[in-house]
């Protein structure tokens, strides 16, 4: 590569790319941490994009209508902080990019969601942010064709390396965005054939050109230093019906002795070779000084789309009050008003009515109810919907022909619909929900520890929920998937036992704004156990007490799900025989235990037998078995222990022993 003739021939371009390799180097540096060779490499396509194309004011990161800019090789973060630092974000000041990967900073080793503005989602598990640009992609879509190109008409780009393109969502995102014809999806792929081992070569020969054409997108295949063929690239990829793939050839670590060579990918700081790099480049200003003329010209980039906000705001001043509020609430991601009213009158059908369903089904009927009411809301299924229920009549199919549809099918990738969906809540105007078997949160984990981690309200219908599937067998029975998202961090796990819960769980999940939520739901039917109505959201509180003693309290049954009314017919045997038993449905741990302890106290006082029943392991139940005022010598669970087996429902609950008449022997053997 001759460093010379891209000085030369591109001066002004030059000194402002070379600000962001410069940083790069001393942010590493200082931190003896990171890595930079990707942001020295892809520098010349970010400067081009920012300065020429991507719509953005960097005094209102928020703006609606902005163009979405992710890093989703999000190891080379140097490359977003500096360009957020350059352009003159607000908060990413010069301190910021000096205490990159320390303790307190913004700057994060990969780019956070909430950390920085200008930071459109958390990258760093390779795969992820492409995946996510998708479903930022989705959104524009849909909320283009509910608000009209006045209010939404902006583009999505992804800078996405090797690593991303190798981890297998890629494939689930990139076959989805070109089924839907996402034109104004644009993605350079960093293109350096460098991976930390070595040579892409080692480990992969797919020819990535060929694989994107085939999966329905425009390839466009460039120089990724030059800036005429960059601004040319992007200038034809934003006339495109489909998704572009701009094929960026890169020199990682560009200038520096570990160009081109695996080294390169990571942390570069040999202080005789940043010397020498920055030679190479014409830099001769100190650590973390930029020439001011260069911060300047960075500046007035991060300044040029103000007369496009401001047109922007002039527009949706002109919408009818109604319109504005309407808009304003969904990108603000306010719950609608009328959530809380609308399951209260469900709930109130349901305790007169007492239908037996299953809570996959209820989850259907209160979705008929609450799609209407929750305008933002966009559903869906990866291959499943007749049994995952998620589909109601009101939604219409999003597809390249009707953008304003509410419903996705999403085909068999629940890695790339959970991510998709973290993209469109991230987006935001959007509600994701979609839904496949509880056993495939297999698939979907990457994307659903993100949601918790960004603290982002995407909702996981996970039904088929346990050995009640039935014949399907133990390749499709959930038996420790409960435990594992339990275990996740801010995250509301729900485990209805009817269909009253199943709508409060609903409630909760459009009203929540931080916390994703996940769904687990029956196949077979259930009966209504709320027969009293209540109006307030009993399963907001985690457990509450379903029925209690009549005689003295000696046993406590808490349950989930399928499971509690398997513990209100154990609680009629038991009061039979003259022992007092109380039955706490838990539909949310998580819930419970954000309960100040005086309630926690009152559901699950000190002294009686406990018994936990829920048709999984007992991991993550000794917090209420054992802790809680419990004793481990009067306490006993009802579960598995193992992994299912292919016969009728009815039969597998006998033979693992989670039934009523179990659970009397276990409270008997304890009192």
């Amino acid at each position: 590569m001759d460093l010379n003739a891209l000085r030369t021939n591109h001066p002004d371009h030059w000194s402002k790319a070379t600000a962001i390799r410069a940083l790069t180097l001393d942010a590493v540096a200082a931190a003896n941490s990171g890595h930079s060779g990707m942001p020295m490499g892809m520098a010349d396509v970010a400067t081009v994009l920012f300065e020429k194309h991507l719509k953005f004011d960097a005094s209102a990161p928020h703006w609606p209508d902005r163009d979405r800019f992710i890093l989703s090789a999000g190891h080379g973060s140097m490359l977003l902080y500096s360009l957020l630092h350059l352009t003159g974000y607000a908060d990413m000041t010069l301190e910021q990019v000096k205490n990159f990967r320390q303790s307190g900073a913004i700057t994060a080793g990969h780019p956070e969601f909430g950390h920085a503005t200008g930071i459109e989602t958390t990258t760093g598990p390779l795969g992820q942010g492409i995946a996510n640009a998708v479903g930022f992609a989705m959104a524009e879509e849909i909320l283009r064709a509910k608000f009209r190109r006045k209010l939404v008409d902006h583009y999505t780009y992804a800078i996405a390396g090797d690593g991303c393109l190798m981890e297998g969502v890629s494939q689930e995102a990139i076959t989805l965005a070109g089924r839907h014809q996402l034109g104004k999806l644009i993605v350079f792929w960093d293109n350096n054939n460098i991976t930390i081992d070595g040579p892409v070569t080692l480990a992969d020969t797919t020819d990535q050109p060929l694989r994107f054409k085939s999966a329905g997108w425009a390839v466009i295949e460039i120089d990724g230093h030059n800036p005429e063929e960059i601004d040319a690239a992007i200038t034809k990829a934003k006339s495109q019906k489909k998704p572009t793939m701009i094929a960026c050839k890169t020199h990682i670590a560009l200038g520096h002795a570990a160009q081109d060579t695996s080294k390169g990918h990571g942390a570069l700081t040999d202080k005789d070779q940043m010397a020498a790099a920055k030679a190479a480049y014409g830099w001769t200003t100190g650590p973390f000084e930029v020439p001011s003329d260069v911060k300047s010209a960075w500046e007035a980039i991060g300044a040029q789309g103000q007369t496009a906000r401001s047109e922007w705001e002039g527009r949706l001043a002109e919408m009818s009050e109604n319109r504005q509020r309407q808009f304003n609430r969904v990108m603000a991601g306010e719950p609608a008003k009328r959530i809380g009213a609308t399951v209260r009158a469900f709930k109130k059908e349901v305790s007169e009515t007492l239908p037996k369903m299953a809570t996959r089904a209820a989850s259907e009927k209160a979705l008929a109810v609450l799609n209407p009411v929750v305008s933002e809301s966009v559903g869906g299924s990866a291959d499943l919907t007749g049994s995952n229920n998620t589909k109601t009549d009101d939604l219409g199919v999003f597809d390249i022909d009707n953008r304003g549809g509410r419903y996705v099918y999403w085909g068999i990738r629940e890695h790339g619909m959970a991510a998709a969906m973290n993209g469109m809540a991230l987006h935001g105007g959007i509600r994701p929900y979609g839904g496949t078997f509880m056993c495939f949160t297999d698939y979907a984990r990457p994307a659903m520890r993100l949601a918790a981690l960004m603290k982002i309200p995407t909702t996981f219908v996970m039904t088929h929920d346990s050995i009640g599937l039935g014949e399907d067998g133990p390749t499709h029975q959930p038996v420790e998937h409960l435990a594992i998202s339990r275990a996740t961090p801010n995250t509301h796990v729900f485990r209805p036992a009817d269909a009253v819960e199943t709508a409060e769980a609903w409630e909760i999940a459009f009203t929540s704004t931080s916390t994703p939520s996940v769904l687990s739901l029956t196949r077979q039917g259930l009966p209504t156990l709320r027969t009293e109505h209540k109006m307030r959201n009993l399963s907001a509180q985690g457990a509450y007490v379903l029925a209690d003693a009549t005689e003295k309290r000696q046993v406590i049954l808490i349950a989930t799900g399928s499971e509690v009314h398997l513990a209100l017919e154990a609680r009629t045997m038991l009061e039979a025989d003259g022992i007092g038993t109380r039955v706490v449905s838990m539909p949310c741990m998580e819930l419970f235990a954000d309960q100040d302890e005086a309630y926690r106290r009152k559901v699950l006082p000190a002294g009686p037998v406990r018994i936990g029943v829920e048709a999984a392991v007992r991991q993550g139940w000794d917090q209420w078995l054992l802790g809680e005022r419990g004793k481990s010598n009067k306490a006993d669970f009802v579960g598995m222990d193992g992994f299912g087996a292919s016969a009728p429902a009815g039969e597998l609950f006998e033979q693992f022993g989670i039934t009523a008449a179990n659970i009397v022997a276990k409270a008997k053997a304890l009192l």
